[in-house]
């Protein structure tokens, strides 16, 4: 059974201090839904986004951070030797936000 791409996931994202809070996702696929958040580029954790509706950084470390919301685009069951996926792939359905601790 294929999975179908109807639609282009997308919410919008806004902070409000340490904690970004997202919209429903619309046209949702219903696969893996993931915060993404880095600092200076660098992945800091990406942490299941399906729990809820909120994300509060539990980093205290000072700096930058970027948070977006992602999610799973199952295409080909493929993978490298090291067992990640070559075509299947996370992509964005948010815009970026930051964070400034």
């Amino acid at each position: 059974m294929d999975q179908k791409f109807e639609g282009t996931p997308k919410a919008t994202l806004r902070v409000e201090g340490r904690t970004v809070i997202r919209t429903a996702v619309t046209n949702d696929w219903g696969s893996q839904l993931l915060w993404k958040i880095t600092r200076g580029g660098e992945p800091v954790a990406s942490v299941n986004a399906r729990l809820g509706e909120s994300y509060s950084l539990a980093d205290a470390a000072p700096g930058q951070y970027e948070v977006v919301l992602q999610i799973f685009k199952y295409e080909n069951y493929a993978k490298d030797a090291a067992g990640k996926y070559t075509v299947s792939k996370f992509i964005d359905v948010s815009d970026k936000v930051t964070v400034t601790i």
